[in-house]
């Protein structure tokens, strides 16, 4: 049988019964559509985050957008982000109908190269969007002191960091408003699709609620700025609530896992070999993908599935600038020349809670013979 780098099998069978539960508790409710199950989820992911609102929305792409339309980005705005991302980052920034603004990554950890940011300012810009990538955050103060200076917005984008932490501070909590992605995979993953956006601004919040449910607000048809249909569902929001009491729980495993990868493929790196995922100082790392490097990327896969049946994944072959979809931005070839290099060499080793070492094993055991 074909190993992937995620399934969710495993979870649920040992999860099945309390998922199980979640759904029976929902239909037996009467009320299907924004229910006790999504302000509840909403309360706890809050409290998990120590802010005072969280906002439940239909998947992560929507979370984004919505927190940057409810700080008022908008037609003719420019967003700054990176275009080492998954392609939803950048739509939804493109849906608001202002400019997304790319700046290059860093070689070591793949994330946005803060250093570049001022550079990208201009009289336009009114947000600047940090992808917490792979697991990991941004250096957020750089960040901060920018958006100061400038008087523009931090919306951070989570879909890929629930839970990890930069010195202390929980990714979500760093900007003013910050998205999150439920989609089956994540670290807090739904049985469907999901998001939600946190943040500690009562305005930001109020918006949120309007744009989430058609603009209206407090009675049904009234509609004042015309908004979305962006609801978290009932059934997502109860199961949500139960996963999010195993959250760290889930953290640890996938930690226990990377661990495993450093003891079983350490000894593969140096230069020209194998490079695991680096940390970046202050960064308590969640593993949401376990990213490595190697200039020999494509044979390696190649080689792991005709010979082992082990099928990765790349996250991203494809840097968002270099779509034809985003052929509008203009942006050249060559003016991110890490993200660009970095598309052509990285992949990702399986990596889930329930990963068995068994099957960890098989992965670690293959890629030293290939290599």
């Amino acid at each position: 049988m074909t190993m992937y780098v995620w399934d969710y099998l495993p979870e649920y069978e040992a999860e099945r019964e309390d998922i199980l539960d979640a759904v029976r508790k929902v239909f037996a409710s009467g009320k299907l559509v924004l229910g006790d199950s999504v302000a509840g989820f909403e309360r706890e992911f809050a409290a998990y985050h120590g802010l005072a609102h969280a906002v439940g929305v239909d998947n992560g792409t929507n979370a984004v957008k919505l927190a940057l339309e409810s700080i008022g980005v908008g037609r003719g705005d420019e967003v700054i982000t990176v275009s080492n991302t998954a392609a939803p980052t950048v739509i939804a920034i493109d849906n608001t109908g202002a400019a997304p603004v790319f700046v290059d990554v860093r070689d070591e950890d793949y994330l946005m190269d803060t250093s570049l940011v001022e550079a990208a300012i201009t009289e336009r810009t009114k947000a600047i969007l940090p992808v917490h990538l792979y697991g990991q955050c941004v250096d957020m103060e750089p960040l901060r002191r920018l958006a100061r200076k400038h008087e523009l917005k931090i919306v951070e984008d989570c879909a890929q960091a629930h839970g990890a932490r930069h010195h202390g501070e929980l990714a979500g909590t760093m900007g003013d408003v910050a998205a999150f992605s439920f989609y089956p995979t994540k670290v807090l993953g739904a049985y469907g699709d999901g998001g939600a956006v946190i943040t500690a601004d009562d305005a930001s919040e109020q918006a949120l609620r309007r744009l989430r449910y058609y603009g209206m607000e407090k009675v049904y048809y009234v509609v004042g700025t015309p908004g979305h249909n962006s609801r978290l569902d009932e059934v997502q929001a109860e199961i949500l609530r139960r996963k999010l009491t195993r959250l760290d729980r889930y953290v640890k495993g996938r930690r226990e896992i990377a661990r495993r990868y450093v003891d079983g493929l350490g000894d593969l790196c140096g230069p020209g070999g194998l490079e695991l995922p680096s940390v970046t100082g202050g960064n308590s790392h969640v593993y949401y993908v376990y990213v490595v490097r190697h200039p020999r990327r494509d044979e390696i896969i190649r080689v792991l599935r005709e010979r082992y049946d082990i099928s990765l994944n790349i996250s991203y072959p494809w840097p968002v600038h270099t779509m034809s979809g985003f052929a509008h931005l203009d942006v050249p070839i060559g003016s991110l020349p890490v993200t660009e290099s970095l598309a052509g060499q990285i992949f990702s080793l399986p990596m889930y809670p329930s990963l068995s070492e068994a099957r960890q094993d098989k992965v670690i055991n293959a890629l030293r013979e290939v290599l």
